[in-house]
């Protein structure tokens, strides 16, 4: 276990070496920190640190750079993450205020991630699986013609057009919305099957047939859409960082571009903390140079999705954890007031 001097020195080479890329050398740390100590005592705990695999010197009269491991301490260490300013939080709200639907929040959200930490923004849609129904209309189009709209408690909505076997009355179809309502307002989709499967039967003989069509369709869209999507942007900015990766930008782009392994990651955030996945802690190999902060949120005190950036180990933790941590209680208390 690091003493607090050591802890120092170390929060001080990542500050450095995050502000300049330049290995960090024992004078140039005493020149900017108040260490409180002499030069000589700095020396000693920067090569204890380099012995416990905290910082590394990347060639010979170098200075001290962190490593993976030094970044892991720096971040489990830390003591605040960097709250945004008041005009930074106007902006965020009045950003992501003038959303008008579900795509555009998620839209808004991932360009203006981006923008604020300089890094890759990763924004997943809301899970259906873990979403509520808010409520479900039916409009008669023809005699045996119906638009089923499905919307949920995150704003997402669905459409479909059903096909009657037989017409349908307007009482009869405000009946069937009403008694539809009654039964999955408030349900989690997953809930829904048990409880609409029976409906057809209280209806008379001559409407069963469109009855169970309607019914029929709803499951199918709650079948259909359980696909978990996601929005990336900003990957124009890992140019920014080439020397931070040690080989080529490439693995990255290509971890990047599948989708699969971005939903992995965001899905190791938990509902109520931050995730924080430094270099070779990441499972795939090509993000093995990258740090992933990932956070979940929703509309409730339950998470119904991740968000987060990808960037390189070089990152300003306490600045992109503050502004992941933000952004996503600015896109949960729209979704609450959607």
């Amino acid at each position: 276990m690091l003493g607090e001097r050591r802890l120092e020195v170390l929060r001080a080479i990542v500050q450095d070496y995050v502000g300049t890329h330049e290995p960090v050398g024992s004078k140039a740390l005493t020149e900017r920190h108040h260490l409180r100590v002499s030069p000589a005592t700095v020396r000693n705990d920067m090569a204890a640190l380099e012995e416990d695999g905290y910082i590394a010197q990347p060639h010979t009269s170098a200075g001290r750079i962190p490593t993976d491991k030094g970044y892991r301490l720096f971040v489990d260490k830390l003591a605040d993450v960097k709250p945004l300013s008041p005009p930074e939080r106007r902006a965020i709200q009045n950003f992501l205020g003038g959303a008008v639907d579900l795509d555009d929040v998620v839209g808004r959200t991932v360009r203006l991630l981006a923008q604020l930490t300089q890094q890759v923004a990763v924004v997943q849609y809301p899970s259906l699986t873990r979403s509520t129904v808010r409520h479900v209309e039916l409009l008669s189009l023809a005699p045996a013609r119906l638009m089923l709209v499905l919307i949920t408690d995150t704003g997402r909505v669905e459409q479909r057009l059903i096909d009657c076997p037989t017409p349908i009355s307007e009482a009869t179809l405000a009946d069937l919305r009403a008694r539809l309502n009654s039964k999955v307002v408030g349900e989690r989709f997953n809930d829904v099957p048990g409880l609409v499967q029976d409906l057809p039967e209280s209806f008379d003989a001559d409407d069963r047939g469109t009855v169970s069509a309607v019914v029929a369709t709803l499951l199918e869209t709650l079948v259909e859409e359980t696909e978990e999507r996601l929005m990336i942007g900003g990957t124009a900015n890992l140019t920014r960082f080439g020397p931070d990766f040690p080989l080529t930008i490439r693995p990255v782009l290509e971890a990047l571009e599948e989708h699969v392994v971005l939903l992995k990651l965001l899905g190791e955030a938990t509902d109520s903390g931050m995730t924080v996945r430094i270099g070779h802690e990441n499972a795939h190999e090509g993000l093995s140079s990258t740090s992933v902060v990932s956070v979940g949120y929703g509309s409730g005190d339950e998470a119904v999705a991740k968000l987060g950036v990808v960037g390189p180990t070089r990152m300003d933790y306490p600045g992109t954890m503050g502004a992941v941590r933000a952004v996503a209680r600015y896109v949960g208390q729209i979704l609450a007031e959607s």
